[in-house]
Order: structure tokens, then sequence, then C-alpha cells
């Protein structure tokens, strides 16, 4: 069939020619059942590209050499009749030429599904953030509407995280045309700010003294702890490097955080339910480790030994936090925290970022995240980040102390609070005196982990806790064998001078006993709250929970609070002031342990953190000091029996319980035996033929002058 050849100077030769146009044959072809546009070069090849157009679309082929016609096939194919099998001489080439067809038949929709999505995918985002901030709606005014008190946490939960988000889209969106709009006004209160500050300050100072004044008239008691941190702030001003460069913004601004959440937490009801269900939903999450333990240890042996009961919690524990890590959510929370404290406090960005991360990781992991920078840091920072780790302890360990059956809201709540006064404490120690490179820098850049999915971080946070489990077993091994031979040491000797039961835990009782006092404890539970300070500072925070967990245990199972001369446990009050005091990891095993983490990541900066570790740990253990003063100051007694008489009279007396032990004292305490050998009741209990018999059942397990029998 004749062709229609059309000259085209601007097409190059599909192969080499002799360097003159191209010319390009049109060839309309007649086959029995298809039909379509062939584009012959009059230029010669070895080899050609097969061009075939189906539904729009082009594929390019090659053509095996030696065939008629080495060129671009633009080839539109229709569907040949039913029942026609092709042209006779159709080879096997032409048949395997059509499967690519009808494979990009199936694939066509889905790509152009994909197409769209990626087209559209801002518009597809909102429309599933718009659904699921609906749904979410949904569920929160229905929680509300059935029960709000229940669903009080989920409020306040809820109204944090939408202040924080609308506060960044607010920034990103609208924030220049805020600051012009403010502008006239921040340049007047700049300009009122050197004696509005003034004002500020004494408002708060007297609404402060107002408070304590009226708080205290009913219980005392708490105006110690107030001195306690009057003297301890002292102390640490007095150690300080540069006494004239404190800035005593950063000082009163973590204090004053630290007051306002410690009454949130402990005293508002709002603020210590949420704290208590937060900690009941902690340990009902942790107690899922024992599925895992169980199987690989066994459920006997997960009941009786420690090691395999308290320890996998931190396992668990680490594999979830490398989740959130992994979601981004970690950093948000701390990012958000960081930007709180920077604000108020006037920090820096890295410094203020590690110690907000304290919060939830350990002493080393905390740096991690400001780790470019730590090369450029100044001492005073330095100083921080140490401080930030000294005074809080890590979330995994956490959970190790809840199994203890320690307070967790007042776990939390310690850490919480240290933060803050770490900071600020840090700054009246070591105040800045050197020109920082992240002062003017709104923030620093965290990285996140090279996890590809969320298996590998779960698997990952799994396998880094395996090096603190086996840290932490070690160092109680190695420390209690230790103590045990220092008590026996210590015994001796003093036996040469005929000096009974003298240890380790003596001395400190002795040595320590005016901090404890100054903290707020009672002047009969100080020794015992001096002998676990001591051992958190000179062996570890670990074994010191567990001998206050030995207390608490003891009290909660009602019994006499003494056994000759040695106090069995602690009251209520002692118990939430030692727990605050030892939320740390200020002891002197963390200074390996700090500059070993600190020295991999910048090694040129050894001797720089050499010469400040020390300073740092001792206001890392002034923090936990000050945070167990004001939990003194703050502490109310919760949860104790009103009216024992009505209790006792409809408790069942078969196993004792700290409430018991108190009802019973409380009848000891009104009982009169007269000298005839009358019994009579006074207060609360005068006139009740009842009495007898609760004092009956009271004798059972205590022993008293009233009793019968008892001298």
């Amino acid at each position: 069939m004749p062709g229609l050849h059309v000259m085209s100077p601007g097409l190059k030769p599909l192969a080499e020619g002799n360097g003159k146009a191209t010319a390009v044959t049109l060839t309309l072809c007649e086959h029995k059942g298809a039909g379509g546009l062939v584009f012959s070069p009059g230029a010669e090849a070895s080899s050609g590209a097969h061009l075939e157009m189906e539904d729009s679309r082009i594929s390019l082929g090659k053509l095996k050499e030696g065939s008629e016609n080495p060129a671009f096939d633009l080839m539109e194919e229709e569907e040949l009749p039913e029942g026609n099998d092709g042209l006779p001489e159709e080879s096997e080439k032409e048949e395997k030429a059509r499967c690519p067809s009808c494979w990009r038949k199936v694939m066509q929709p889905m790509g152009k599904a994909r197409h769209f999505c990626k087209t559209h995918s801002s518009l597809l985002r909102k429309i599933f953030l718009g659904l699921l901030c609906t749904a979410y709606l949904c569920y929160f005014i229905a929680a509300c509407c059935l029960n709000f008190q229940r669903a009080l946490a989920l409020v306040v939960i809820t109204c944090i995280v939408v202040f924080f988000v609308g506060y960044d889209f607010i920034q990103k969106h609208y924030g220049a045309k805020l600051v012009r709009l403010f502008s006239p006004c921040q340049q007047c209160f700049r300009k009122s700010w050197p004696w509005l500050k003034w004002v500020f300050c004494l408002a708060v100072l007297g609404g402060l003294v107002t408070w304590l004044a009226l708080d205290t008239a009913k219980n005392p008691e708490q105006l110690i702890s107030f001195a306690g941190i009057c003297v301890f702030v002292l102390v640490l001003f007095a150690c300080s490097k540069h006494h004239g460069a404190v800035s005593w913004r950063a000082v009163f601004w973590g204090l004053g955080m630290e007051f306002v959440l410690g009454i949130f937490i402990i005293r508002t009801d709002p603020g210590f339910e949420a704290f208590q269900w937060l900690g009941s939903q902690i340990q009902y999450f942790l107690s899922y480790t024992t599925a895992g333990s169980g199987f690989v240890f066994g459920n006997k042996l997960i009941q009786e030994a420690f090691a395999f009961q308290a320890l996998p919690i931190i396992v668990f524990f680490s594999c979830v936090m490398s989740i959130l890590y992994y979601l981004g959510l970690m950093q948000w929370i701390i990012l958000k925290i960081s930007w709180l404290l920077q604000v108020t406090m006037g920090t820096t960005a890295t410094e203020t970022l590690s110690v907000a991360g304290n919060i939830f990781v350990g002493q080393t992991e905390a740096p991690l995240l400001i780790r470019p920078y730590l090369a450029d840091m100044t001492y005073s920072e330095i100083h921080a980040v140490m401080t930030g780790g000294f005074s809080t302890i890590a979330g995994s360990v956490m959970g190790a102390y809840m199994s203890f059956g320690i307070d967790p809201s007042s776990l939390m709540a310690a850490s919480v609070m240290a933060a803050p006064c770490a900071l600020a404490m840090s700054k009246l120690v070591y105040p800045e005196v050197e020109k920082s490179k992240f002062k003017s820098k709104d923030g620093v850049i965290i990285s996140n982990g090279g996890e590809q999915n969320i298996l590998e971080a779960a698997s990952n946070g799994a396998s880094a806790s395996v090096g603190l489990v086996a840290n932490i077993a070690a160092n109680l091994i190695a420390f209690l064998a230790v103590l045990e031979f220092v008590n026996a040491a210590l015994s001796w000797l003093g036996e040469m001078v005929d000096i009974k039961g003298l240890s380790f835990q003596l001395i400190c009782s002795y040595v320590l006993m005016p901090v404890a006092f100054l903290m707020g404890a009672d002047w009969a539970d100080s020794p015992v709250v001096a002998e676990l300070l001591g051992i958190k500072i000179f062996l570890n925070e670990f074994v010191a929970y567990e001998r206050l967990s030995m207390y608490k245990k003891n009290r909660l199972e009602g019994l006499e609070e003494w056994k000759g001369s040695q106090k069995q446990w602690i009251s209520v009050r002692a118990e939430i002031i030692t727990t605050f005091a030892l939320c740390g990891f200020a002891n002197l095993s963390s200074i390996g342990i700090m500059l070993g983490g600190l020295t991999s990541m910048v090694p040129q900066r050894k001797s720089d953190f050499a010469s400040i570790v020390l300073r740092a740990l001792f206001t890392g253990a002034c923090v936990s000091i000050l945070n167990a003063c004001v939990a003194g100051i703050l502490y109310v007694p919760r949860g104790e029996v009103e009216n024992c008489v009505t209790f006792l009279s409809t408790v069942d007396f078969n196993s004792t319980s700290y409430n018991i032990y108190v009802c019973c004292r409380q009848l000891f305490a009104n009982s009169m035996l007269s000298n005839n050998g009358t019994l009579s009741f006074t207060g609360a209990w005068a006139g009740l033929e009842a009495n007898m018999a609760s004092l009956t059942q009271c004798c059972g397990h205590y022993n008293h002058t009233t009793c019968p029998g008892q001298p």
C-alpha cells in the first residue's frame, strides 16, 4: 500500500544517517480485524522500537533485529470479534505482545486511583482528620454526658492537647499578624516592666504568706517544711559558682512552677484524682508484663523472685517508650514542656529540652536529644543537663518502683515537679556567665530513630533495656553485699568500744536526721527517713525504695508501730515525703554512669564533664530534698477513717490493717481502767456497750494496759 511521506527537518534521525532530514512515512495498514497507523522513518536501523497505544496509553517495546520495518509502530488495537482466531500468520511473538496489554487493562484503575490520591493528598488528609476529630468529639461528649467525674482525666488531657495544637496552628498561620497587632502593647509593657515586676513579685509573695498563715493554722508542722525550703535554697546559694550572676528570674519561676504543680497534684481534688487514676492505669498496664515473664520464667518463679517480678517491667516499659518515640508522641510532649520552661524561666533551648526529657527517660538517654549541640554548650548548660539527670528517674525504673508498692501518683508528681526545680537550682548553683550559642534559638531539632516500622521500634526498645536490667541486677547484688560487709565491719569496730548494733543505717539515721526533720517528717519517723535517704545517696535509690516498700507493707498489714526499740513502719506523711526525697538518680554510683554517657557522645569534653559532675550531683540531691519539702507543705491526709466507733463495730477482725490499728489505738487512748478494775470509756466512745466487744477484738491483736492480763 502506498504511504504518505512527510519531511520533517525538526526530527532527529532514528539511526546513523547522512545528517539530512528524516523522511517519516505514515502507512495506513489494514489487517483482518485490526487497523492502525505505522510511522516508517526512511533511515535504516538494525533494531527498532515498538510503540503501542491502547486507551490513550503508549508503551515502548523493542523489535527484534532483522524485522521488516524497524520503526516506531503506533498501533490502535481493536478487540477481535468473537470466534475470530486472528491472522493465520500471527506468530508466537505477537501473542506474547498482547499479554502486557491485558495486564495494563487490569492495573489501569489502580493507577488512576493512585494518581488521584497523590493529586488530592492534601484534601484527602483534611477529610480524614475531620472525620477523626468528629468521631473523637462525639466520643468525648458521650463520655462527659454519661459520667463527667469519670471523664475528668479525659477532659484535662483533651484541654492540654487542644491548647498546644491550637497554639501551634495560630502561631503558624497568624503569628506574624498577632505580633504586629500587639506590638504597641508589648512596647508599653516593656517600659513598665522594671516597676511592674516588683508589684507582681510582692503580690505573689503576699498571697503565699497569706495562704501559708491560713493553711498552717491547723497543721503547724507544715511550717517546718517551709523552713526546710528556705534553708536548702540558702545552702545552694552559698555553694554558687558565681553569686553575682544568679538569674533570680529562673530561680523564682522554677520554684513557683514546682509549687503550683504541687498544689494541683497534691491539694486539689481534680489533680489528685487525675494522677491517682493515671497511676492506677499505669499499674494496670504494667501488669501485662506477667504475660511475657510468666511464659519465659513460669508463674511460680515470678511471684517469688524479685529479679523475675520487677525487672521484666523495665523491659516492657522500655519497649513501650521506644514505640512512643517512633510515633513521635514523646518528642511532641517533651517539646511542649521544654517550650513552657523556656519562655517562663529564660533558659536556652538545649538545656531546657534535656531537663524536660528527663521526666520520661534516664540520665544517659535525655542528653541524646541534644547530642549534636553538646560540643558547643556552656559550662552552665552542661551543669543543667547533669542536674536534670540526677534529680529525676527514668520512666522504666519508675514502673519497677510501682511494682514494689510505692505510691504511683507520688512518683509521677515527683518526676514532673523535679524538672522546673532542677533547672532553677542549676542556675542558682552554676549561673550563666558565658555567651551561649543557643540563646537566640527558638528550639532545637529532635531527630527520630532510624527504625523503619513499629515492630523494629518495639524490638529495639526491648533490646536496649537488656543492658539496663543487667546493670540494675548487678548493682543490687554488689551494693547489698557491700552494705552487709560494711555493717559487719562497723559492728565489729563498735563492739571493741562496747557500742552494740553499729551499722551504716544507724550512722545515716543520726547524721541525716536534721535533714529528714526539715523535710517535714515527724521527729519519731526522722531516723528511718534519714536512714533511707543515706542508702539512696551512698548506695542506690533502688535499694532505698525496696526498704521503703517493706515499711509500707508492715503499715498496711496493721503491725505494731514499735517492736522493742525498732520502728516497724512510718506514718503516711513520712512515706509520701520519703517517696519524693528518693525520686532521683543522685547517688555516687551514678557519677560513672553520667560521665560515661556524656563522654561517649563528646569525647573532647571529658575534662569539662569531670569538673562539673560533683557539683551537679550535690544540686540534684538537693532538688529531690526540696521536692520533699514542697510535699511536706502541701500534704493533707486522705482516705482515713472518720468514725472509728462505727468502723470497729462493723469490721472483720480476722486480719489486721492500718485502719484497724489506728482505730484500736484510738480506742485504747479513750479507755480507762480504775483501781478497782472497772473499765470506762471517754470521748466518742463514752456510754457505748458495744465498746467492750471492740476492745476485746483489739486486744486480740495489740497489747495495751487496758487489755485483760496486761500489767
